[in-house]
């Protein structure tokens, strides 16, 4: 069973940056990673995902803001966030794509002033 494990989320202001990791027990190779996010209220939607080639894709309201990465041997995803907007408010997830692994805790990442 992989377990996933999520850190790095916080408050921070508009504007602000953050740079999530997640940590994955078994192997990431070969697997395509990405990042969701869970607003109050709403459906989880996916944020970013990447290849096993390093190819990424992003939810448009992110796009030039975030940017997703992985370290294959470390078996590690990272999701640097940078000018963070209140919207951005969620709690964050890391899973394969499509996911097929049951979900981790979470971080949550709140953008206040």
């Amino acid at each position: 069973q992989v377990q996933l494990v999520e850190s790095g989320g916080g408050l921070v202001q508009p504007g602000g940056s953050l740079r999530l990791s997640c940590t994955v027990s078994g192997t990431i190779f070969g697997i395509y990673m990405a990042w969701y996010r869970q607003a109050p209220g709403k459906q989880r939607e996916l944020v970013a995902r990447i290849t096993t080639g390093g190819n990424t894709n992003y939810l448009d309201s992110v796009k030039g803001r975030f940017t997703i990465s992985r370290h294959n041997v470390n078996g590690a995803v990272y999701l640097q966030m940078d000018s963070l907007k209140p919207e951005d408010t969620a709690v964050y997830y890391c899973n394969d794509y499509p996911t097929s692994w049951s979900w981790g805790q979470g971080t949550q990442v709140t953008v206040s002033s």
